[in-house]
């Protein structure tokens, strides 16, 4: 393997963990899109770094983007970082958020067999969304069934302490804000934390999804094989 193809290999690399997206279309990363898949070095070289730091690359609209792996405590979050960062303080509140963020996926998204469904939605929607999985839980529906035992209880741990929150801490829903003491309030948490990790950008009361998130969306199922 030459100098070039390390130097190219490496800048590739360094933006990718850096948190940078590498597109086509981008003057200042558009040679290095190109290189990536025309010179088998210059990949095989990123992929191996990559993956030395259990790291991940998806491609979504002819851009690359990085993830962490799963259990990736350099790179990634840890459930102790998460609960600091959203001012959470019990475990079951933190995975409150993992099931509206699943729901969220979800509502654009059913399977790697499809395809994006829609373009945005909008927060009395996503709301509606995380109500009826959550109903489904406490009603044993058939989700809840095809889960093991130790799976059940977390599920409707979550499912719980949802129906406990009531939908809104104010009575105007408009003006509650994000927190943990409302159903409303935790789901305005979890797309304020989707929009800082720039899977999400809002405008008034509706979510779009950016490519990130779609690389990401798109990536994972591929790797979970819809499960």
């Amino acid at each position: 393997m030459d100098d070039k193809t390390i130097s190219v290999a490496m800048e590739i690399f360094s933006l990718l963990i850096s948190g940078e997206e590498i597109a086509k279309s981008r003057p200042s990363t558009g040679e290095l899109y190109q290189a990536y898949y025309a010179n088998s070095g210059v990949y095989d070289l990123v992929t191996k770094l990559l993956a030395r730091l259990n790291l991940a690359v998806y491609e979504y609209n002819e851009t690359l983007f990085v993830t962490a792996g799963e259990g990736n405590k350099v790179f990634g979050y840890t459930n102790d970082d998460l609960k600091r960062m959203l001012g959470l303080r019990l475990n079951r509140e933190l995975y409150l958020v993992y099931f509206i963020i699943y729901q969220t996926l979800l509502c654009f998204y059913t399977d790697s067999a499809t395809y994006q469904t829609r373009d945005y939605i909008r927060l009395e929607e996503l709301l509606q969304t995380v109500n009826t999985a959550a109903e489904g839980i406490m009603k044993e529906n058939e989700v809840y069934e095809s889960l093991n035992e130790k799976e059940r209880e977390g599920f409707r741990s979550v499912a719980l302490l949802w129906h406990e929150l009531p939908l809104s801490a104010n009575d105007d829903i408009d003006r509650n804000k994000a927190g943990r003491s409302s159903r409303l309030g935790m789901v305005k948490l979890t797309m304020n934390f989707l929009q800082g990790e720039k899977l999400f950008l809002a405008t008034e009361d509706r979510f779009y999804p950016t490519d990130r998130f779609h690389a990401l969306a798109e990536g994972y199922f591929e790797d979970v094989k819809g499960k």
